[in-house]
């Protein structure tokens, strides 16, 4: 093939999302069809239809791509260079196809969430590495059973009132500023518990107050970030990686973290742990925009795509609307709502069904294996399948809201079903597939109102993410004191779960009542 060019560069501005098109004259080409193939992704392709930079006319050479209109571009240093090519090209015929090798390279947005469930399962394993040391720290302080207690719900003290400031901290200065201080915070903070520990008890609870301050900023923070680098029908689904991440730090550190502490000693896990948390920190400060406009290595067809699919909403609100308002809303209440029992039925499984265990069937649950991977993986792969389904619904037509209904309905009537079942369970092995149930079950709550917060109000959904989180992990406290209240009372741990299921399936009526797809702030 022989193939003759002229071509004159123009460089645009540095944004990746201005362009001038240099219109030097019409580009000649004889027939023919340029194939590329784009490796899976999660996601789907980022071109959908669309030019991508990686291709390259056929008389370019490697790193240029066609735009379209015969208008090729290249990067250097961070700046997009365009120009127009005059070629003839000889020996195709009769639509012979032309293979143009090309660097396949993971559409941004796959490098974005494999990056936010790492950091959601650094959130989460920091959280265990204290419920496995705190064993081995309390022989060694002295430290009595109700100090221990005390010690372990700190965390929670910090975590409820920083999660509506770091909400809004994302929605104002963008989630990477604000999720990477956060997992610096909380990195630090989890490098200084032994210390803290070897200090004083006031310098211990300060500490952890500061690690659950910094933790409770990850959920919010993840809410502004997602929809800002994922279209409408595939939010669910980054969600479902994203929280497979946080799952999946239970599985890590409980298993890991007894092992690590047996070689390097209590201190010198802690820091590991915090290391990785800084390690972290340094890829994602060097790969990740708050927003895909700003990014410097997302493809074109790729941007394209993500902004047509937020194109009805705009991204940054200029004013948050007053509580008032927020509050005149059924369609907030209903995540309000499914948000307080997710959290109350949630900690309900993770705080007494080991007690229950224990009292019912004399089997100490924290001690088998299964207990501390098992259901969390479970969690993760069926939230990772919700998700999907969820965005493949949408995808194929069904209405945002509907898919969100049916989402949350199983994510609340399939855990109010698991926990009736209790009463009929034999054994204890019965007893802990029911439970593993009702946790994968709920999982599917992360493509009901979790998504659903984004559907609403995407230029808010950090700030509305923090507040009903934080409403959520007050309900979380009252069910966590409350249950051991309720079972001292009535002598049944059954009735308590009972109860719970009520509220399971009252969630659920009221969730497809008043839940909505349309935006509700403008």
């Amino acid at each position: 093939m022989a193939a003759v060019r002229s071509c004159v560069s123009v460089k645009s501005a540095a944004s990746p999302a201005r362009y001038r098109s240099a219109r030097l004259g019409a580009a000649s080409f004889e027939p023919t069809s340029l194939r590329v193939s784009a490796p899976p992704s999660p996601f789907g392709s980022a071109a959908d239809g669309c030019s991508s930079r990686g291709v390259g006319c056929a008389a370019s050479s490697s790193g240029r791509g066609l735009v379209g209109d015969g208008v090729w571009s290249r990067r250097r240093g961070g700046r997009e260079v365009l120009a127009m090519c005059s070629a003839s090209l000889e020996g195709v015929r009769h639509g012979a196809v032309a293979s143009v090798p090309t660097t396949p390279a993971l559409p941004e947005r796959v490098k974005v969430v494999a990056l936010m469930a790492a950091v959601m399962l650094l959130c989460n394993a920091d959280r265990v590495v204290m419920s496995v040391a705190v064993v081995p720290l309390a022989a060694q302080h002295g430290w009595s059973s109700s100090f221990v207690g005390i010690v372990q719900s700190s965390f929670l003290w910090g975590y409820v009132f920083s999660s509506m400031v770091g909400g809004a901290l994302a929605d104002k200065y963008g989630g990477k500023k604000v999720m990477a201080g956060a997992a610096a915070i909380w990195s630090l903070a989890t490098f200084l518990t032994p210390w803290a520990a070897s200090q004083s008890a006031a310098m211990l609870l300060a500490v952890r107050v500061l690690f659950g301050i910094a933790e409770g900023v990850a959920f919010p923070t993840m809410s502004t970030f997602l929809p800002k680098w994922f279209p409408t029908h595939e939010r669910a689904t980054a969600v479902g990686i994203s929280m497979g991440g946080f799952h999946l730090g239970n599985v890590v550190s409980f298993l890991a973290t007894p092992i690590i502490m047996s070689h390097i000693g209590l201190a010198g896990t802690f820091a590991l742990f915090a290391s990785l948390g800084y390690l972290w920190l340094s890829v994602w400060l060097l790969n990740v925009e708050s927003d895909p406009i700003d990014s410097r290595t997302i493809s074109k067809s790729e941007l394209q795509l993500i902004l047509a699919g937020r194109s009805k909403s705009r991204v940054k609100g200029d004013k948050f609307p007053s509580l008032k308002e927020v509050f005149s809303k059924m369609g907030m209440w209903a995540i309000i709502v499914a948000n307080v029992i997710n959290n109350w039925g949630y900690f309900v499984l993770l705080s007494w069904m080991p007690v229950y265990f224990k009292t019912v069937y004399n089997v100490n649950l924290k001690q088998a294996a299964w207990f501390s991977a098992v259901p969390w993986a479970v969690m993760a792969l069926s939230g990772y399948v919700a998700g999907a389904s969820a965005d493949y619904l949408i995808k194929t037509g069904y209405p945002t809201v509907r898919v969100r209904k049916i989402m949350q309905s199983i994510g609340f009537i399939g855990p109010g079903v698991s926990l009736l079942c209790l009463r009929f369970a034999q054994t204890p092995s019965i007893a802990a597939v029911i439970m593993t149930a009702a946790l994968g079950l709920s999982s599917c709550s992360q493509a009901g109102y979790f998504c659903n917060v984004q559907d609403i109000a995407p230029q808010y959904a950090g700030s509305l993410h923090g507040m009903t989180n934080g409403i959520g992990v007050v309900a979380a406290i009252v069910s966590t004191v409350g249950a051991g209240y309720f079972v001292q009372w009535l002598g049944s741990f059954q009735a308590f779960l009972t109860l719970t299921a009520v509220l399971y399936f009252s969630a659920t009526v009221f969730y497809n009542t008043y839940a909505t797809g349309d935006l509700i702030f403008d």
